[in-house]
């Protein structure tokens, strides 16, 4: 979600200091997977949200910094499709494309993306869809 891998290391250390200092308050009412995706989820949502509030910057700043560390990026072997595809999912809306990486990346059944993200089924479906067709609205123009 962040592309940048010293800034997702942060984020994991970030999650697992949550996990740590809560995890008495884990009520077993899920699993314990899907309670860390969910601290997970939202740390990076939250970094997203508080970049965009901080700098001030309009979204299409951020997808430009974004665009341009994945362009950058030692971790990306240089298949144009795999860049290709990695600049589609940036011009989608973060819950777009968090829903987009959960499915298709994470191969997670929507009922597990609903748990952690607390949205229906039926929504996150909708998500995924519209991602999907503009993803390849992106790829068929690029």
């Amino acid at each position: 979600m962040v592309l940048d891998h010293d800034e997702a290391d942060d984020l994991v250390q970030e999650v697992f200091i949550k996990i740590w200092n809560n995890i008495e308050k884990f009520r077993e009412d899920s699993q314990l997977y899907t309670w860390i995706y969910r601290i997970a989820t939202n740390e990076c949502l939250n970094f997203l949200r508080k970049k965009k509030n901080r700098y001030f910057i309009p979204i299409h700043d951020v997808q430009a910094e974004l665009t341009q560390k994945l362009e950058d990026s030692s971790y990306i072997d240089g298949d144009e499709i795999q860049l290709k595809l990695q600049k589609a999912l940036l011009k989608l809306p973060d819950k777009q494309r968090l829903v987009f990486n959960m499915k298709y990346f994470d191969e997670m059944k929507y009922e597990e993306i609903s748990e952690i993200t607390d949205t229906s089924v039926g929504s996150l479906k909708a998500s995924y869809h519209h991602a999907v067709k503009k993803i390849e609205e992106f790829l068929s123009h690029d």
